[in-house]
This record gives C-alpha cells, sequence and structure tokens, in this order.
C-alpha cells in the first residue's frame, strides 16, 4: 500500500499515517474514518492532512466517552479515497484502508441460567440429560452427540451432532506438500471415534458430561458438556499433546489402559512429527438453518496466513453464499477471528455461538467429504499417463492421498443440511509454490503440544440475540 497506518495511542485516538507515494501529496486524498461498536458505527469522519511524500504525521480522532462492556469491542476503521479523477482511477475511489482495535473491554458477566430441574440417565449406549425443556443425548459407541433439542426444536440433523474433527478437504498446496498422505492419521482420528470414558456429573444444577477420546494418533481429546438447565451448553476442549506421557497425564485407570499400550505408544510417538490439519468439531443442523450472522473477518473466505486484508465486522449472509466454487473442489469458506456466529432459519428458533476466545467456522451447505478429493469415487486418479508404460500400470494403491481424483466443481450439489465446522484453528493454506511448500511454521499447528479451547451454544429466538450472548462467560 502507498498509505500506512499506525497505533500511536489508541485509546486516546491518536494514530500515525505515513504517505509512501514517493511524487504525490497526500493531501489530494481523503482520509475517512468510523468507529465501531460490535461492527455498528458510532461515530465517523474524515479529515484532510498535507503530508508530503515519504513524510509522516500524527493525527487524532474523537474516541473520548466510550464505555467498556460486557461482550462489547470497540473498532476504527480508516479508509483513504480519492477526491478527484485520476488515470484510470475515478473520484471516491478507495486506494487504502485499515482496521484497529481499541483497548477498551469489560469482564464478561458469569453466567447463570435457571429452568426445569435436569435429569441424568444412562439407557445402553445412551447418555440422556433431560428435563420437560432440554433433551440432550451422546452416544458412547459412536462418539456423537445425537440430539440436541430445546423447547421441541432439535438442532442436529438426523443425529449427526457434535464430534472431535481435526481433517480438512485437502487443498492445492496440500496436495503438492504431500500433507493428504502424511497427515492421514488425522483424517482417521476425525471418525470411528473410541471412547474410553463418558461419565456424568451435576453442581447446581448444572449437568457436566464428560467425554474422553482416544484418537487414532494416539492421544487424547477430551470434551465436556456443561448443559445449563435452559439448555445452554458450554462446550470445552483439551486436545492433548502427542508426547504425553503416563506419570503426567490425570485420567482415569480405564483410559490409561487403552492409552498407554505399545500400540497407541507408537502411534503417538510417529503422530509427535506432524501437524495438525486443524483442531475443533463438526456438527449438522437442518437446511433451514441456512441464515448465517457472524462477528469476525469477513466477508470474503480467510485463513490464519490470509486474513489481513479482511477487517473484523458483523457479516450477514446464508450458507449457501459461504461456498466458494473453485475448479477443482477443495477447502473453502473458512472465518477467523470470530466472536460468535449466529444460524436461524428465516422463520423459528435459532442457534449462536459464542466463542470462549476467538474461533475459525465454516458454515456450508456440504460435507467435508464432498470437497475432499480421495472421497470422490467412482472418479478415476488423475494420472500423468505420459508414456505407455506409465498408461498400462495404473497403481491403485500408491496413489491413494497422493494423486487427486477427477473431482469438478460440477461435481458439489447442495445437501439437505448446513454442515458446521467450529476449529480452535485451522492450519494455513500455504502457497509460496503448489508443488512441495508448506504453510510457515507460526501458521501450522504442532502435534506435540497440549491445546485448550471452547464454546458455547445459545438457543435464540432471533439472531439479533448474539450481542446479548455474547456478554457472558459460560464456562
Amino acid at each position: 500500500q502507498n498509505v500506512g497506518f499506525e497505533a500511536v495511542d489508541a485509546a486516546a485516538g491518536i494514530f500515525k499515517i505515513t504517505n509512501r507515494f514517493y511524487f504525490t501529496n497526500l493531501k489530494k486524498y481523503q482520509i475517512h474514518y468510523n468507529v465501531l461498536a460490535n461492527g455498528k458505527t458510532i461515530k465517523g469522519g474524515k479529515v484532510s492532512l498535507d503530508i508530503a511524500p515519504q513524510a509522516s504525521k500524527k493525527f487524532t480522532i474523537p474516541v473520548n466517552g466510550l464505555k467498556a462492556q460486557p461482550g462489547v469491542e470497540y473498532f476504527v476503521n480508516f479508509s483513504v479515497t480519492t477526491t478527484e479523477p485520476e488515470p484510470l482511477i475515478p473520484t471516491g475511489y478507495e486506494i487504502a484502508y485499515d482496521q484497529f482495535q481499541l483497548p477498551i473491554q469489560a469482564e464478561k458477566a458469569i453466567y447463570k441460567a435457571n429452568g426445569p430441574a435436569l435429569k441424568t440417565t444412562t439407557q445402553g449406549d445412551e447418555l440422556i440429560v433431560s428435563s420437560s425443556k432440554v433433551n440432550f443425548v451422546f452416544n458412547k459407541n459412536s462418539g456423537l452427540v445425537t440430539s440436541y433439542k430445546v423447547d421441541g426444536t432439535e438442532y442436529f440433523k438426523d443425529g449427526f451432532g457434535i464430534q472431535p474433527n481435526f481433517w480438512r478437504a485437502p487443498n492445492d498446496n496440500d496436495y503438492g506438500n504431500g500433507a493428504p498422505k502424511r497427515l492421514q492419521v488425522w483424517k482417521q482420528s476425525s471418525k470411528n471415534f473410541h471412547v474410553t470414558d463418558a461419565t456424568m456429573t451435576t453442581e447446581n444444577k448444572v449437568v457436566s458430561l464428560h467425554v474422553t477420546y482416544l484418537l487414532a494418533a494416539g492421544n487424547l481429546y477430551v470434551v465436556t458438556y456443561k448443559i445449563y438447565p435452559n439448555g445452554v451448553v458450554n462446550v470445552n476442549a483439551k486436545f492433548t499433546s502427542t508426547d504425553m506421557q503416563a506419570t503426567e497425564t490425570e485420567v482415569s485407570e480405564a483410559t490409561r489402559m487403552a492409552t498407554f499400550t505399545p500400540g497407541s505408544d507408537a502411534a503417538r510417538k510417529a503422530a509427535s512429527k506432524l501437524e495438525v490439519p486443524r483442531i475443533g468439531v463438526r456438527f449438522r443442523l437442518p437446511a433451514q438453518m441456512n441464515n448465517v450472522q457472524y462477528f469476525g473477518r469477513g466477508p470474503e473466505e480467510n485463513y490464519i496466513d490470509r486474513n489481513h486484508g479482511t477487517l473484523v465486522g458483523v457479516y450477514k449472509t446464508t450458507a449457501d453464499k459461504m461456498y466458494f466454487n473453485y475448479v477443482r473442489p477443495q477447502e473453502n469458506g473458512h472465518h477467523t477471528d470470530t466472536r460468535w456466529i449466529a444460524l436461524s432459519p428465516t422463520k423459528g428458533n435459532g442457534l449462536v455461538l459464542v466463542a470462549d476466545s476467538t474461533i475459525g467456522f465454516n458454515a456450508l451447505r456440504n460435507s467435508i467429504e464432498d470437497f475432499d478429493s480421495e472421497e470422490a469415487l467412482p472418479h478415476p486418479y488423475q494420472w500423468n499417463n505420459f508414456s505407455p508404460e506409465e498408461v498400462a500400470n495404473h497403481d491403485e494403491d500408491a496413489a491413494r492421498n497422493v494423486l487427486r481424483r477427477m473431482h469438478h466443481v460440477n461435481d458439489i450439489v447442495p445437501r439437505d443440511f448446513v454442515e458446521v465446522c467450529v476449529d480452535m484453528k485451522q492450519q494455513g493454506v500455504g502457497g509460496y509454490d503448489s508443488w512441495g511448500a508448506r504453510p510457515e511454521p507460526f501458521h501450522q499447528i504442532p502435534a506435540n503440544r497440549d491445546y485448550h479451547w471452547g464454546f458455547t451454544l445459545v438457543p435464540v429466538r432471533s439472531a439479533n440475540q448474539a450481542n446479548e450472548a455474547a456478554k457472558y462467560d459460560y464456562r
């Protein structure tokens, strides 16, 4: 950019602007500013500054009177536009923009809720938390939350509820650096779950359902559902390092016996050298819950190594529109630095997801498998076929998770659900080249570390209740 901004004292509204042009005085342009509270403009204005080429100047905008409130975040957005036409550029054209968060925040209030007393029961493989208002069911055999019903509204489609997720549909750069084969253990860790422990406890009318998964990578994913009497559910997840040691890991005897076996130890040792594509969960909502509103980076898709051009704001869209139709189907539609997400039908009850900190998410009318080339059967692989010998010697086993299949944008058809992926983080997409380069180390997720994250499900009558839901700490 030919114009750069810097926060000198954001709380006092003092910023510095640098004119990086070599020949143009910045007085030719208009500097617009907007002060926003949770995406809504509360103050705005414009200034014209006389700044010579390659020079800088401090300037102040009015941010006084802003009050710290639970769940409210303040930002300043800047935009620089032309005031007169230039060759190929019309008047009012934006040549630069930037955003700064103001250090004005209040602690969230501790959440408390009333409602009919919750009852806990076990029926075969099902652990059930229920009342006249709430029905929450976890299946120990499948490892899935199979029902989440509040006031008669069932939120999960066909029993496809919350479940661990560490896999993304490989993008072109992933195939170029061998990730689909190298990181295959995380795809296997995202299905056929092995639940070593599932228990329920009740305290102050709130039920906590504790679930421990032993992953194919040999480490643990511990998820606790904190279920309030009114149907609000906090989801707290811990990913244990693949370097975990038996003597340092506080788990039940059943989990200890299953985890620290020779097979799991070997898997853990192999996985400790790997990165994880993502750490999160996924679930499916009915297709009518297609309306999406979120407070995070947008409006276009963005990833942790591709998000500095996007601004934090409140955006409204649909799950259909969040799909980006790459010619070869692959990971798409992700959004980072998200504070909350509201998903709702045109009429009826919706669901708000409030992040403990910030989260990444996808909300699409397709599954991860729809975009995963290896799952695109019966399409054949994209064989090289450079010689008669190569044509005659197609090796299916060697091609698995190495070659892409002949998977095309026309294969993607919207499903009868909205699949939501909620992530602590998804690794970067890379892109220095598409034939070997991996994402930068600081945009990867090393498997040999502990990670702790969470979010809360809040049933609502309208997406407009999202800001109210974001005022509380549900942990």
